[in-house]
């Protein structure tokens, strides 16, 4: 159907007459009669009756009146809604992130990113990286955080934001003598009872390449895709937990250790990527600043637990013995 035919067979039921009509929309009569015309042969409907100099809707055209109206308020709401998804301040924004990216960064940072685009509904989606990977290959998310190493992107097709980097930490019941220090190699891990995370997390692939490095074989006694069923395990004795520093664990009686390969820190550039041949909003583009801005303030959510400062134990210094008192003679 016509827009333009049924803006004037309205605007003609409205005012009544042709010239009333072309005035307001500002079209000579003979253009807007031939739009009636039209209108009527592509509806297979006679619309008015001439009477007098005024055209008269007939009974077919009265029932038309409202659903025409309708039709032109829906195309009008529709060319609203591109010019604001055009300013960049409002719709859906669909992203991507690992569990603990979403409990320890997301949680907070989206009222931030509330204030600033009140108008955009974040759409979350919670995943493996592999899992993020192809949700960003089928074009069923705009956004997907990722680190770096663990998923090759083709960077022919996709970019990325450097966000930080997530630390690899070991965490254990604080009576187990881990180490005295605040890092442990990862070699030194032979034959401790691991708590890894599932192998399809980037994090789980980051520590097994650090563990190839480094000639370990872990033991691995259990594997989960929930992070805080590690900590769980681990506070109860059942072994370390092996877990990015990104994850919150106050809320855990735990001793945390860092990871070190030769003295290095283990750690992984975590990055929010996006499909390049995918046009971006401009409210998409300032989501990965404004979070990696918020990342440079909060990383790392999680730091190695300070050694205890050890006390020397000296001998008690013995009471200064007073000289007798001497008796005058």
């Amino acid at each position: 159907m016509n827009l333009r035919h049924a803006r004037t067979f309205v605007t003609v039921a409205e005012l009544g007459t042709v010239s009333k009509a072309a005035h307001r929309l500002r079209t000579a009569q003979p253009a807007l009669s031939r739009q009636i015309i039209d209108f009527e042969q592509e509806l297979g409907l006679r619309l008015f009756d001439r009477v007098g100099r005024r055209l008269l809707l007939t009974g077919e055209g009265e029932q038309l009146l409202a659903g025409c109206r309708v039709l032109l308020n829906c195309a009008s709401a529709v060319t609203e809604q591109a010019q604001q998804l055009r300013q960049g301040d409002t719709g859906v924004l669909k992203v991507a992130g690992s569990p603990q990216h979403i409990e320890s960064v997301l949680s907070q940072f989206l009222h931030r990113y509330a204030e600033r685009y009140p108008n955009v509904e974040v759409r979350i989606a919670e995943g493996t990286g592999s899992e993020i990977l192809k949700l960003l290959e089928s074009g069923e998310i705009h956004l997907g955080q990722n680190l770096l190493h663990s998923v090759k992107l083709d960077k022919r097709h996709f970019g990325s934001l450097p966000l930080g980097s997530v630390e690899v930490l070991a965490a254990c019941r604080p009576s187990l003598t881990l180490s005295d220090r605040d890092t442990i190699e990862v070699a030194r891990l032979s034959g401790v009872p691991l708590l890894l995370m599932d192998s399809g997390f980037g994090f789980r692939r980051a520590f097994d390449a650090a563990s190839r490095m480094a000639g370990l074989i872990p033991t691995i006694k259990f594997e989960s895709r929930n992070p805080h069923t590690l900590l769980a395990l681990a506070e109860a004795g059942h072994g370390v937990a092996i877990v990015p520093s990104q994850l919150q664990c106050r809320r855990y009686s735990l001793r945390i250790v860092g990871l070190t390969y030769r003295g290095r820190p283990l750690r992984e550039p975590l990055t929010v990527s996006w499909d390049k041949r995918r046009s971006l909003p401009r409210f998409a583009t300032d989501y990965c600043a404004m979070l990696a801005g918020y990342m440079c303030e909060i990383f790392p959510i999680t730091r190695p637990t300070a050694p205890k400062p050890t006390i020397s134990r000296r001998a008690p210094k013995q009471a200064r013995r007073k000289p007798p008192a001497v008796s005058a003679r």
